[in-house]
């Protein structure tokens, strides 16, 4: 019987949906990385989501491996190309979770606009400061989504009710405008843009293309929402431009570093800087984290591995 070691938190259903294809699973939703590699080679489909690195070194212990299949979007903890090169069959699922991140990242930018944070820790300490918190409409702003796969399209769909002007570039995709997105390129993004919103996947291209070039590039001062991954967004030079007034806000779920605990502003230099901005908002990496996602995640999952035929 053909094994699956699903090494990460998924719902029974979707352990329930492997049996039936016929596989035997090995549900072990705490293993660490040095746990997977002892193991590894006796499994022939492997379900992973962040923590766990498909490294080469992990890929030659998995000799039955044929696929990895990642719970969520990014594919940058797996070595793609090397897994393929040895007959491994590597799928994500980012269709599972674009709408949460959509939704997330409008709860975001209301609260930023409106100040929604800063006026209720107001409110219970006594204070009724109305002028000081006098908010901004989303209505007739521009957005500029800068990669349009299955979150930054599920966003625009979504924002197409606030009556805003929405923008669209994609390195890799064209042909997508539509009677509410406008598909431009680049410099266009950075001539219109009110609020600039994130959505590519991290690979050596994008790594820190969110940089000072970047933010002097606008000619507008904007809003920058990254719900990507941290280290598409350089943080000292959003923090630099922050503080020379070329960003009026920052909406992040995701950061350089996500090992966020007390002290860790002696590890990290821009920690300080990056809490005592004002109007920003940061969440800890769960815009895509929903009751409703985790269940669309694993159908999804489900379906690629009947579509690719890996249950025969």
């Amino acid at each position: 019987m053909k094994e699956v070691l699903v090494s990460c938190p998924m719902p029974s259903s979707f352990v329930l949906a492997l049996e039936e294809l016929g596989f035997r699973v090995d549900y072990k939703p705490e293993m660490g990385n040095a746990e997977v590699r002892e193991i590894i080679a006796r499994y022939y489909g492997l379900i992973v989501s962040t923590p766990i690195k498909v490294t080469p070194e992990l890929i030659d212990r998995a000799a039955r491996l044929r696929f990895v299949g990642r719970a969520g979007s990014g594919m940058e903890n797996i070595d793609v190309a090397y897994a393929e090169k040895k007959g491994i069959r590597c799928f994500n699922s980012p269709e599972g979770n674009s709408d949460a991140v959509a939704e997330h990242i409008i709860g975001m930018l209301l609260s930023c606009f409106d100040h929604l944070c800063r006026a209720h820790g107001e409110v219970v300490r006594g204070l009724w400061r109305r002028e000081e918190n006098r908010g901004r409409e989303l209505k007739g702003k521009c957005i500029g989504i800068i990669g349009y796969g299955n979150t930054g399209s599920a966003l625009a769909r979504k924002l197409a009710g606030f009556e805003m002007e929405i923008l669209a570039y994609d390195k890799y995709k064209s042909g997508f405008a539509s009677e509410h997105v406008n598909e431009v390129a680049l410099p266009e993004i950075f001539r219109k843009s009110d609020i600039v919103s994130l959505h590519v996947p991290l690979t050596e291209e994008t790594r820190f293309m969110a940089d000072r070039a970047f933010f002097q590039s606008f000619s507008k001062t904007v809003i920058v929402v990254n719900t990507s991954r941290g280290k598409v967004l350089d943080t000292e030079a959003l923090l630099d431009a922050m503080d020379a007034g070329r960003v009026r806000g920052a909406c992040l779920d995701v950061l350089e570093r996500e090992d966020i605990r007390p002290g860790i502003e002696k590890e990290i230099s821009w920690w300080p800087r990056l809490i005592a901005q004002e109007n920003l908002l940061i969440t800890p990496h769960i815009a895509g984290w929903t009751s409703e996602s985790k269940g669309k995640i694993a159908s999804i999952l489900v379906e690629k591995i009947k579509m690719y035929g890996l249950h025969s």
